[in-house]
């Protein structure tokens, strides 16, 4: 009788963390047991039970998305923080700048950033210190280099899939176009005039 108690309650378990996986609720599919342990030690009301896994659950769905749009951003490894970032190594950078771009406005209007400056100065630092704020404020992101575009689009054109691949670098909130060589692309750049 007891083997048949013990086997009809591992039954409700599965189906319950089953449920569970189903319904997408997979910290709680997963931590259940000491959920329920921690609400009748803290002889938590139905309530303020049922609010605490919710809650729990909506801070785990978050971070998954989150790692979601830093895997999908392909952003190098390990990530940039701009917390990481020296700011006395470049003293005439406009640290205020840096900040009120760090507030991510620039996406909502639509705005285009351009960082400018000599090889080792910090811009690839900087842009994927934003990108990462911005997948971690749930901007889809995509970073790529300027090369890597270029061959890609040219393949794209080669194997007609141009529009295919178009889409990748359009339908990002943020863009992040790296490693533009300026030095590359304007071998005499103190003979181009701006106007």
């Amino acid at each position: 009788m007891r083997g048949r108690k013990t086997s009809n309650t591992q039954q409700q378990q599965d189906q319950f963390t089953g449920n569970c996986r189903y319904l997408g609720l997979k910290l709680l599919a997963e931590e259940y047991r000491q959920i329920v342990d921690r609400a009748n030690e803290n002889m938590v009301g139905y309530y303020e039970f049922i609010s605490g896994i919710v809650q729990a659950e909506a801070a785990a769905r978050h971070e998954r998305h989150i790692e979601y749009l830093v895997r999908g951003s392909r952003l190098p490894q390990p990530c940039k923080l701009l917390a990481d970032f020296d700011f006395d190594f470049q003293p005439k950078l406009n640290r205020k700048l840096i900040m009120e771009l760090a507030s991510l406005r620039f996406i909502e209007k639509g705005e285009s950033i351009l960082f400018l400056g000599d090889n080792g100065t910090g811009k690839s630092h900087l842009a994927q210190s934003l990108a990462l704020m911005a997948c971690q404020g749930e901007y889809k992101t995509h970073y790529t280099t300027c090369s890597e575009l270029i061959n890609d689009l040219n393949s794209g054109v080669y194997e007609k899939t141009l529009d295919k691949r178009m889409r990748k670098y359009i339908n990002p909130e943020l863009l992040l176009i790296d490693e533009m060589g300026h030095d590359r692309l304007y071998p005499n750049k103190n003979k181009i005039q701006t106007f």
